[in-house]
């Protein structure tokens, strides 16, 4: 338990502490004029309320991955309750809070837009085309499996089992993608954050009432290891990724940078929201184990023979009783299909920031939807493992683009040093992600040492570039500053 109330105390202390030196060394200016009053435009951008701005960002960030990441990677026993805290403070919401208030100084920008403006258009083109793909797949995943839970818990409805409610969630998407952002989602999110919220508090809760033990920083750890073709690194890591860093989150921070009506609210929206959602993770990562009773053996038979939504709707129902446990089971539905909806919104506003195509009236937005909208649906026909397979290390490839355009932008605004809040987490996610690329099933197969190897040297490669571009910035801001 000690380890567990460690890494809680380690999420909770960071905000505290590290949020605010990223604060000011990102300098958030009260006085500064938002794009939620300098473009107010009723349909994206608009002035909210901070609270409800955090539970929009908060909702948006917080999908399937905090839970189906962390029932995963407890298999690696406490690695992940380290990975989650760590990962979150000095990685996630680092790679939030500068997302969103990147954006916030650049008129509400999506993120292919910020990346391009810092690493080039080459780059920027790429990842208009690879955020796009990752929002499709993100949301055609954040289709099913609330679906299968909605099912799980109705049964036939009208005749229609499972294809009911795919076309609900669905008809919904569309609504929350074309409607003005304070009509549907800004009334909706209340009522899907108190679920949430109740799940999460719940099971915190019966951690303490129930029977069952957790893995300690002095156990020897799960079951996962290179033998088994899930090490560690970069499995884990790979993961466990909405509970300590995603990529798919850059995408979401511009949407609120449009909302927010002060800079000196952007650490408890941004870096806030990353912080809870780490929390979220980290209940679940001790439930799920706790639930098994310490058990990797156990857990690693269950998972084989069933998805991780079958697994929720068990814990909640065993833990919190028939009422809390729908009430539970209705907080992880929530939970992806607020981000399933706003990952449609984020692609129709990248698509529209690419084409420079207003957004302010109904049928312009029909117009840019519909291809998406189809997209969508085309992927939802593929099988949700390999759906998932490729948003997770998709979606941590657009991680580090981002953390590497972060720390560009910091050596450009010449705040000395402070790039390495960024360029360390940079460089670890680096080889994270190509190490996944190369050895993984979905990925080329390569032997592990030599996915190692490569990643290791194109980190390397990276880091030197880097530097080259770190010196001539620092020659260019020594002739700037010589009197004429």
């Amino acid at each position: 338990m000690y380890s567990f109330l460690i890494a809680l105390a380690v999420l909770i202390g960071g905000y505290f502490t590290y949020g605010v030196i990223v604060e000011k060394v990102f300098g958030a200016n009260p006085k500064k004029q938002t794009p939620a009053y300098a473009l107010r435009d009723g349909v994206d951008y608009v002035p909210m309320s901070t609270w409800r701005v955090f539970l929009v960002q908060f909702l948006n960030i917080a999908g399937l991955g905090p839970i189906f990441g962390p029932i995963l990677g407890i298999m690696y026993g406490t690695s992940a309750y380290i990975w989650i805290a760590i990962g979150t403070i000095f990685g996630g919401a680092v790679h939030d809070y500068f997302s969103g208030m990147i954006s916030l100084r650049s008129n509400g920008i999506s993120i292919p837009e910020i990346i391009g403006k810092q690493l080039g258009l080459p780059i920027k083109q790429v990842m208009r085309v690879f955020a796009l793909v990752t929002l499709l797949l993100l949301g055609a995943v954040f289709v099913i499996n609330p679906a299968k839970l909605l099912f799980t818990l109705t049964g036939t409805v009208f005749g229609w089992g499972l294809t009911f409610w795919i076309i609900v969630i669905f008809v919904y998407y569309v609504l929350a993608t074309l409607l003005p952002i304070d009509k549907l989602i800004g009334n909706l999110y209340p009522v899907f954050g108190f679920a949430l919220l109740f799940m999460a508090v719940g099971l915190f809760v019966c951690l303490f009432t129930h029977s069952g033990s957790m893995p300690e920083f002095t156990d020897a750890g799960g079951l996962c290891n290179r033998q088994s073709g899930s090490p560690i690194f970069p499995v884990m890591f790979i993961s466990i990724a909405c509970g300590a860093i995603s990529g798919f989150h850059s995408t979401q921070s511009p949407l609120m940078a449009r909302c927010i009506k002060n800079e000196k609210y952007g650490r408890p929206v941004f870096y806030g929201a990353m912080v809870a959602e780490g929390i979220v993770a980290l209940i679940w990562a001790a439930a799920t184990i706790t639930f098994f009773n310490k058990d990797y053996s156990a857990l690693a038979v269950y998972l084989k023979g069933n998805e991780p939504a079958i697994f929720v709707n068990t814990i909640c129902h065993d833990w919190l009783g028939t009422l809390g446990g729908i009430l539970a089971v209705l907080g992880v539905i929530a939970a992806p299909i607020t981000s399933g909806d706003t990952a449609l919104r984020s692609a129709r506003l990248i698509v529209a920031d690419f084409l420079h195509y207003d957004q302010s009236k109904v049928l312009k937005r029909i117009i840019i939807s519909v291809p998406i909208f189809a997209l969508a649906f085309a992927i939802m026909q593929m099988n949700w493992e390999i759906m998932w397979r490729y948003f997770a290390w998709a979606n941590q490839t657009l991680a580090t683009f981002t953390l590497w355009a972060i720390a560009v932008y910091m050596v450009r605004e010449c705040r000395k040093y402070t790039y390495l809040m960024s360029l360390i987490p940079a460089a670890f996610m680096t080889v994270v992600t190509i190490t996944y690329i190369m050895f993984a099933k979905e990925g080329l197969q390569l032997d592990y040492n030599l996915s190692l190897a490569i990643a290791g040297v194109a980190t390397v490669i990276l880091l030197v570039l880097f530097a080259r571009f770190l010196h001539k910035q620092s020659k260019q801001v020594l002739r700037d500053n010589v009197p004429v």
